[in-house]
């Protein structure tokens, strides 16, 4: 089952979620330090990503970690109010660039491609109190924050991320409010942000391709969140439309306009609109393109990175009552298959992620696929021996390799998340999702390779699984 000549095998982290070093050496807080800041079991158990991985101080143990898997490739995040303490280019941290610099510098030489994504998660706190991605402002904010990036690393990185899971970014922010700012407006903050994050992605792409590209190589795009979706009951013609909605709502929001038209999807427009005219709404709760805007935003990507961890069944659940938010929006109710295995909320479905790769080859012009995240957790304490977890990860790619031989999808590289047991959000170190084994009660917070960090590497050298799919 060897995979492609060129193959890439990585990983990936995230600035905040194994930097700590929260203040350190200039660094301006970003919304996760403040929102973690704040308490009242806002994050499990209180915890923060003050320190989390220690990477900040101890990127050399990470390095390690990387040279012992044999990556080809790393994903990381840089930290915005690092580099920049208040989001703006007039004051620059030349400690943090120092940094960044040192990480790039050491994966290039140990023949190691960095992939650097400029926005995960992690808004500086000064956007924040001057209305973050519900203002305009931040638009111009994350265009002069990527070209400052393009211009100091574009040397030497040329594959970039502008913005990470954007939808599911506002689904947690602004429709359920668990992730910073943590004020929802379901229904209506969620849309105003989608078209702003957009529109900030298209700037950053338009920036590169117009400055940056001619003379660095690079390619730009944004990394989308995308599950698998089938209908409860396959011969329900609802159920299907339902699955469809549901694609729509959660991939083609953003994969449409960047990858196909520059437009919305119709079903999300028509569901938006219906639902707006029954709740009583004088005009249109999201907003919408300018023919200007589509041309701008139409091709805005040289390649598709995508995230998949899990599957759902979906069936169709009108909104009855008329509630606000966007998934009552696609009236739409989504729910595991009982038979499948569920490591939290993560359901099992390895036939998912093919079915997902076919999809985004169908309907958005068989593009260049990366997968920039796929992994699967383990709860607290997390075994070493995490044998199970591993068969995971040989189903998930003897899928992938079907996808390439039988479907023909044009997928050149896989990222595991993570490289390392790190701050997981909300439900901070209670999941580990990492390769290596972090003890975050030791203040070295030594990293420990999980049974499957040593069967990932030996895949890294085959370049593939030995059997058949």
């Amino acid at each position: 089952m060897a995979f492609p000549v060129g193959f890439g095998w990585g990983a990936t982290t995230a600035a905040y979620q194994v930097e700590g070093g929260w203040d350190a050496d200039g660094k301006g807080p970003s919304v996760w330090d403040t929102f973690s800041h704040q308490g009242g079991e806002r994050v499990f158990k209180n915890q923060t990503g003050d320190v989390a991985c220690g990477s900040y101080t101890l990127w050399e143990e990470d390095l390690k970690c990387i040279k012992q898997l044999g990556l080809t490739h790393y994903r990381f995040s840089l930290s915005w109010s690092r580099l920049l303490p208040d989001g703006a280019t007039g004051f620059i941290n030349q400690k943090g660039i120092d940094y960044y610099n040192k990480i790039i510098d050491n994966l290039l030489a140990n023949r190691v491609t960095p992939i650097v994504a400029l926005y995960h998660f992690d808004l500086p706190q000064a956007l924040e109190d001057r209305g973050g991605w519900l203002a305009e402002a931040t638009i111009e904010s994350f265009d002069e924050y990527a070209r400052f990036c393009f211009s100091t690393f574009g040397d030497r990185v040329k594959q970039w991320i502008t913005i990470n899971e954007p939808k599911m970014f506002v689904l947690m922010a602004y429709e359920v409010g668990t992730f910073p700012p943590g004020v929802p407006h379901p229904g209506t903050s969620g849309y105003q942000a989608v078209h702003n994050l957009i529109k900030a992605h298209v700037r950053a792409w338009r920036s590169y391709d117009s400055l940056f590209r001619k003379e660095q190589k690079g390619m730009v795009s944004l990394a989308l969140f995308a599950g698998w979706v089938e209908p409860a009951d396959p011969n329900s013609v609802s159920d299907q439309e339902a699955a469809e909605r549901a694609l729509a709502f959660h991939l083609d929001f953003f994969a449409k306009p960047i990858f196909v038209d520059g437009d919305y999807p119709e079903v999300v427009k028509s569901q938006v609109a219906s639902m707006s005219q029954k709740q009583g709404y004088p005009s249109l709760r999201r907003p919408q393109f300018t023919e200007e805007e589509k041309r701008m935003i139409k091709g805005t990507d040289d390649f598709f990175a995508v995230q998949y961890y899990s599957s759902r069944l979906v069936k169709h659940q009108e909104n009855h009552k008329g509630e606000l938010g966007i998934l009552q929006d696609a009236e739409i109710e989504t729910f595991p298959d009982p038979s499948w295995i569920s490591l939290d909320w993560v359901y099992v479905v390895p036939w998912g992620i093919r079915e997902l790769l076919k999809y985004i080859k169908d309907t958005c012009n068989n593009p260049v696929i990366y997968i920039t995240e796929n992994g699967f957790p383990q709860g607290d304490p997390a075994p070493l021996d995490d044998t199970q977890r591993w068969v995971y990860f040989r189903q998930t790619f003897q899928e992938l390799f079907k996808a390439i031989q039988l479907d023909k999808v044009d997928l050149r590289m896989y990222c595991a998340w993570s490289l390392l047991d790190n701050f997981e959000w909300t439900q901070g170190h209670s999941m580990r999702f990492g390769l290596f084994h972090v003890d975050f009660e030791d203040p070295a917070t030594c990293r420990v390779p999980y049974a499957s960090a040593k069967v990932y590497a030996k895949v890294i050298r085959n370049n593939g699984l030995e059997g058949h799919p």
